[in-house]
């Protein structure tokens, strides 16, 4: 496992790798930027294939998350964790403290908060070792689960979208929704609501059955939802989506989800603009969940968290603006946008971006 020649290691100022045979703890936290205040993202638990998996994982998602505060205007940097492990087996009270001695050595670099395979109560644990964590359930103080929030941020970025692109409402619209966790359930209740037929896929057949008999939601089997008839895509699951195999039975018009890291190589995005399929970028749209959480850390004010999450709409308008006038990926628009409230035109600390790999600019390659 290389660290340093990684191409994702780009731009991060930290890596911390963390090992406690006692509870068996194996977990990374990376620090992408602190260039706008602390590092905040969650911490994933999950049973990766091997290290050099978790390792590409969490740099990918805290470059991310730099990117996702920064779009959302707030104070704060990129970070993630990840634990190595399957939740429902390695999962333990002296585990979850154990990671919050981890964060806390960090002197508040790192904030964290729940993700795939954590919950909110989970962190009532990890809050016994540190005080660098939001999420928190209600009755600590916290706001609880963030992912209804990060929903609706994704339900006004569609709107955004097929505003743009199709001129019309949500109404008689058919949505394919991939992934039915807190944030693609929250989504497919918004949207049905909103008169959106849904199309559905999930690898739990019975929350599957369920959504199809909750929102008479028509069910197909994931692999099968790439090639559906359906004019909007929301990829609510896991990252790289939208790859090499599944590109070319795409016959959507716009592509608007809560996953991260949509796309699995940045040709992906240029590949969609030709194809005249709209990209919400992902880093934009599902940050509803963080602006949630770093409202908690700043001072909960739920009026303040509304308007920024319906913010999320007219951000994404203005980056399918620029694209549209300069021709390049929204993708490409979104970086710039980022590159503004970061004040720089290469990596977080100002110098040209330098991945070993590649010296172009970092909007390009992330675009």
């Amino acid at each position: 496992m290389t660290v340093f020649s990684t191409e994702s290691f780009a731009d991060h100022e930290q890596v911390v790798f963390i090992s406690d045979d006692k509870v068996g703890l194996r977990a990374i936290i990376a620090i992408h930027s602190t260039r706008l205040g602390p590092a905040l993202g969650g911490c994933r638990m999950y049973p990766y294939a091997d290290e050099a998996s978790a390792l590409r994982d969490v740099l990918r998602l805290s470059r991310g998350m730099t990117f996702k505060a920064a779009a959302a205007g707030l104070g704060l940097g990129g970070g993630k964790s990840v634990i190595l492990g399957d939740p429902r087996k390695s999962k333990t009270p002296d585990l979850l403290r154990a990671m919050g001695v981890a964060v806390n050595r960090l002197g508040g670099r790192y904030i964290t908060a729940e993700d795939v395979g954590t919950t909110v109560d989970d962190f009532a644990w990890v809050r016994q070792s540190t005080r660098h964590v939001v999420g928190l359930p209600e009755a600590l103080g916290g706001t609880g689960d963030p992912s209804p929030t990060t929903a609706l941020g994704v339900y006004h970025g569609i709107v955004a979208s097929v505003a743009h692109r199709l001129g019309c409402g949500l109404q008689g619209l058919t949505v394919a929704v991939q992934g039915l966790g807190n944030v693609g359930w929250n989504l497919c209740r918004l949207l049905d609501e909103a008169g959106a037929r849904l199309v559905v896929c999930d690898v739990d057949p019975a929350l599957a059955a369920r959504a199809g008999a909750e929102f008479d939601a028509r069910i197909v089997e994931p692999d099968a939802i790439y090639a559906v008839q359906a004019d909007v895509f929301a990829p609510c699951a896991m990252g790289a989506v939208v790859n090499d195999k599944t590109l070319p039975q795409m016959r959507f018009r716009v592509i608007a989800g809560g996953a991260n890291n949509q796309l699995a190589r940045d040709e992906h995005g240029r590949q969609l603009r030709e194809r005249e399929i709209l990209y919400a970028p992902d880093f934009v749209i599902n940050a509803g969940g963080l602006i949630r959480v770093a409202s908690e850390h700043e001072g909960f004010n739920a009026a303040k968290v509304d308007a920024q999450v319906k913010g999320i709409g007219a951000t994404l308008r203005r980056i399918f603006e620029l694209a549209d006038r300069d021709g390049t990926p929204t993708q490409s628009a979104a970086m710039r946008l980022v590159q503004e409230r970061l004040g720089s035109t290469g990596r977080p600390g100002g110098a040209a971006a330098n991945n070993n790999t590649n010296e172009r600019p970092l909007a390009e390659r992330i675009a």
